[in-house]
C-alpha cells in the first residue's frame, strides 16, 4: 500500500517567489526614495537661499528699520556734537556703514534760501562728514554747500510733502518712505519725519513772505559697503560656499559642474547679489546623509516583512511537522492495538468454536489472552500516566529504595525476559534512595528496553553505571546500539517524535523517551543523551536523594 502524502507541503518555491517580491519592492523603495530625496535637497537648493539672504541681511533691516528712523526723535535739534555720537553708535553697531553725511537744515520764508517751493524756502546751515577710524568717530566739516544733489533730492520731497500732505490725518507708511527717504545703491538719504503740528507751522511761514522766520530739519547719508555684510550661511548643508558679489559678476566657466544660484540683496544693496556655489560631491553627501534614515527605515520594514514570512514557514514547518507526529502516532497506536486485539479475537473465536479443546489447548489460549489483554494494558498506563504527569495530578509515594538490590532485581528481570542482552553494572558509593518506586521503575523499564531495542541483533550489551555527587544520585545507561545522529539529539525527548531506522518500522508510538523526561521532571531530576551513529548512546539520569 502506497504510503499517504501529507497534506501540509513545504513549497520552497513560493518562499523563493515571496522573498524575491518583498527584495525586488525593497530595492525599488530605496531607489525612488533616494531619488525624490535627491529631488527634494536640490529644490531646497533653489529655495532656501532666502533664508540665507534674510539671516545675512538683517543687520542692514535693522539699521533701517530701527536704527535710522531715531533721527525723527530729534526733532530737527541735532547738532554736530549729538550727531558724531549718534554715528558711533552706528559705526559700533553696523560695521558695513563707511560714512555718515549730516545735513543742518533750516526752513524759512526767505527768498535767498537754496530751494524755494512755494514761498517756502530750504537752506544748508552746516555739513559734516562723520567715518570710523581706530574704534572711534572721525569728522570734518565741510565749508562749501554747494553742488548737493542729496540734499536737493530730499529739499524736493519735503517741499512737496509740506505743500500736500493732509494735516488732519496721520500719513500711510507709503507717504512717509516716498517723502523722508531717498534709497539708491550704495547709499541711504533720510531726513526726519514732520509732525503734523509741524507741518501747520511751515505752511504758516507761506502766508507771511514779509516776516522771516525759521525751522530746524535734519538730514543724513549713509553710505554702505554691501562686501563688509557679514554673510550667514544658515543652511550649510547645501551651500559649500555663499559670497557678495556685483550683480555684474559673471563666474568663469564651471568645468567642474558646481551647482550655482544667486539671489539680488534689496535697497541700497540692489547693486549686489548673494552668490551660492556648492560641488556636486557636496550636495551628494548631503542627499546620503538624509537618506540613511529612510534607508533605514526602509530596510526595517523589509526585515520586518522577512521575518513575517519566517514566521508563517516556520508555523507551516511546525504544523508539518505536528502533522507528521499525530499521522505516525495514529498509524502505530492503531497497530499497537489491532495486533493485541487480532490475537485476543482468534483466540476467542477458538475458544467460542463448536470443536472440542483439549485442556492445553484451553489452556494456551487462556494464557495468549491474558498476555494480549497485559500488553493493551500497558499501552494504556502509559498513556494514562502520561496525562497524568503533563497534569500533574498523579501522586508520588516516597518510600526509601535499596538501590543496588533494585537495579539488580531490573536487570535479572530482563535477562529472564531476554537471555541474548548482555548486562553489566557498578555502583559507587551508593546511599539510600527515598522517591517512589514505581516512577523509578518505569525510567528503568523504558530505558532498558529502548537499549535492547535499538541494539543489533549480535550486540545487544547495557551498562549501567550508578554514582553519586554531594545531593544527587546518578544513573548513567550506556549501550552499544545504533547510536542518534546528532541533528535528532535535540529531539528524542519529544512527544510522539521517533527515529526513522530500520528497528523503529513499527512497534512504537513515541512517547517512551518522552514519557521518561517527564518522570523525571517529575522527580525534580534531569536526563541528558549522548551518542554516536553505530557506537551507541548514553542515557544519564540525576535525581535528588530526597524528593
Amino acid at each position: 500500500m502506497k504510503k499517504q502524502d501529507n497534506t501540509y507541503r513545504k513549497n520552497f518555491l513560493l518562499i523563493i517567489i515571496f522573498l524575491i517580491l518583498i527584495s525586488v519592492t525593497f530595492i525599488i523603495a530605496l531607489f525612488v526614495s533616494y531619488s525624490l530625496n535627491a529631488k527634494y535637497v536640490e529644490n531646497e537648493f533653489a529655495s532656501k537661499k532666502i533664508d540665507v539672504m534674510e539671516q545675512t541681511i538683517k543687520p542692514y533691516t535693522s539699521l533701517f528699520q530701527n536704527k535710522i528712523p531715531e533721527i525723527t526723535s530729534y526733532q530737527g535739534f541735532l547738532d554736530s556734537a549729538s550727531a558724531a555720537k549718534y554715528a558711533d553708535s552706528v559705526f559700533h553697531n553696523y560695521n558695513f556703514v563707511k560714512r555718515i553725511v549730516f545735513y543742518d537744515l533750516q526752513i524759512g520764508n526767505q527768498k535767498n534760501t537754496a530751494i524755494i517751493k512755494n514761498q517756502l524756502g530750504i537752506s544748508i546751515k552746516s555739513i559734516y562728514h562723520y567715518w570710523p577710524k581706530k574704534g572711534k568717530v572721525a569728522g570734518l566739516k565741510i565749508w562749501n554747500t554747494a553742488n548737493e544733489p542729496d540734499f536737493d533730492q530730499m529739499a524736493k520731497k519735503l517741499g512737496n510733502y509740506i505743500n500736500s500732505s493732509d494735516t488732519a490725518h496721520s500719513s500711510t507708511q507709503d507717504e512717509i518712505f516716498r517723502s523722508f527717504y531717498d534709497v539708491k545703491p550704495g547709499q541711504i538719504s533720510y531726513s526726519n519725519i514732520l509732525r503734523r503740528e509741524d507741518v501747520k507751522i511751515l505752511r504758516e511761514l507761506q502766508k507771511h513772505p514779509n516776516s522771516p522766520s525759521f525751522s530746524k530739519q535734519n538730514m543724513m547719508t549713509f553710505f554702505i559697503n554691501p562686501y563688509l555684510l557679514k554673510v550667514k550661511n544658515t543652511h550649510k548643508e547645501l551651500y559649500q560656499d555663499v559670497t557678495v558679489e556685483p550683480v555684474v559678476y559673471d563666474p568663469p566657466d564651471n568645468q567642474a559642474g558646481n551647482l550655482i544660484t544667486e539671489l539680488a540683496l534689496p535697497g541700497a544693496l540692489s547693486d549686489y547679489k548673494l552668490y551660492f556655489k556648492s560641488a556636486p560631491d557636496y550636495l551628494t553627501n548631503e542627499i546620503n546623509r538624509r537618506f540613511m534614515p529612510i534607508g533605514a527605515s526602509v530596510l526595517l520594514v523589509y526585515c520586518f516583512l522577512v521575518l513575517i514570512g519566517w514566521l508563517i514557514y516556520r508555523n507551516l514547518n511546525v504544523n508539518i511537522k505536528l502533522f507528521k507526529l499525530q499521522y505516525d502516532f495514529i498509524n502505530n497506536f492503531t497497530h499497537e492495538f489491532k495486533t493485541p486485539v487480532s490475537v485476543i479475537k482468534i483466540a476467542g473465536s477458538n475458544l467460542s468454536g463448536d470443536s472440542e479443546l483439549s485442556e492445553k489447548q484451553r489452556k494456551q489460549y487462556g494464557r495468549i489472552l491474558n498476555e494480549e489483554a497485559d500488553k493493551l494494558n500497558e499501552l494504556m498506563n502509559k498513556l494514562l500516566s502520561f496525562t497524568q504527569l503533563e497534569n500533574k495530578s498523579i501522586n508520588i509515594k516516597i518510600e526509601e529504595i535499596n538501590v543496588e538490590r533494585f537495579v539488580k532485581s531490573y536487570i535479572e528481570t530482563f535477562r529472564i525476559k531476554y537471555p541474548d542482552f548482555k548486562i553489566t553494572h557498578n555502583f559507587h558509593e551508593v546511599h539510600p534512595l527515598y522517591t517512589d518506586p514505581v516512577l523509578l521503575g518505569s525510567i528503568f523499564q523504558n530505558l532498558m528496553e529502548n537499549a535492547y531495542k535499538y541494539s543489533h541483533p549480535k550486540n545487544k550489551e547495557l551498562h549501567i553505571n550508578v554514582s553519586n555527587t554531594k545531593r544527587n544520585i546518578v544513573f548513567a545507561f550506556r549501550d552499544r546500539g545504533i547510536g542518534i545522529r546528532k541533528d535528532e539529539l535535540p529531539n528524542v525527548f519529544k512527544k510522539f517524535y521517533r527515529i526513522e531506522n530500520q528497528y523503529n518500522q513499527n512497534g512504537s508510538v513515541g512517547l517512551g523517551l518522552a514519557f521518561c523526561k517527564e518522570l523525571v521532571n517529575f522527580m525534580h531530576g534531569e536526563i541528558i543523551v549522548n551518542s554516536k551513529v553505530n557506537e551507541g548512546s548514553e542515557f544519564i539520569v540525576t535525581l535528588p536523594y530526597e524528593n
